[in-house]
């Protein structure tokens, strides 16, 4: 049976005094996972205000709010959740995983995603689903990097069992974000229909 081998990132300094860190989770959260989830919702916010009716749909300030804070608390929410099902994995896998290390796992893999709406400024829908894509793809590959140093996983078989598991629940994660999302996006629009 033919063995996967992913290649090597360049080494750099700080990744090795991240991986082992002993960050608070409310720490991580405060000062990572806040700054980074605002990203999103800001950048959809600035897009509707700048580009409603070309690119992306016609929505209120007060619609663009609503569906940005909701934005925002899945994406937190969802940090926690995948962190919990990290964890769980692991003890299944027989990896003894802190939540803490699961946490970090969580909201370092998505980092990509959450960068990706820096690219709203450019009004092309195209343009932006490529860079949304191409955010995917980093996100799913910083899985299978991050796993064996973040979660300590010393074999190599198991350090791509539990990466594919991970990668599999977290798209399951993002899809149900997602979802959240376009049914906040549909009931604002539906009930501003209603109201007029």
């Amino acid at each position: 049976m033919a063995q996967i081998h992913m290649p090597h990132l360049p080494h750099f300094e700080g990744w090795t005094t991240f991986t082992n860190s002993h960050m608070s989770v409310l720490k991580m959260c405060l000062l990572y996972a806040v700054p980074f989830s605002l990203l999103p919702p800001v950048m959809l916010h600035y897009a509707g205000v700048t580009f409603g009716g070309h690119s992306l749909p016609m929505l209120t300030e007060m619609q663009l709010d609503t569906v940005g804070l909701v934005f925002f608390i899945a994406e937190l929410a969802m940090t926690f959740v995948v962190a919990y099902v990290i964890q769980r994995m692991g003890a299944v896998a027989e990896i003894q995983t802190t939540f803490e290390d699961a946490y970090k796992l969580a909201v370092v893999v998505p980092t990509p995603l959450w960068l990706a709406p820096l690219f709203l400024f450019v009004p092309s829908g195209i343009f932006n689903v490529t860079i949304g894509a191409i955010a995917l793809i980093l996100s799913g590959i910083l899985v299978y990097y991050c796993v064996p140093s973040i979660l300590k996983v010393e074999e190599k078989g198991h350090a791509m069992l539990l990466s594919g598991s991970i990668l599999a629940a977290g798209m399951v994660a993002w899809a149900a974000m997602m979802y959240i999302t376009f049914l906040t996006w549909s009931f604002v629009t539906s009930s501003m229909l209603l109201l007029s």
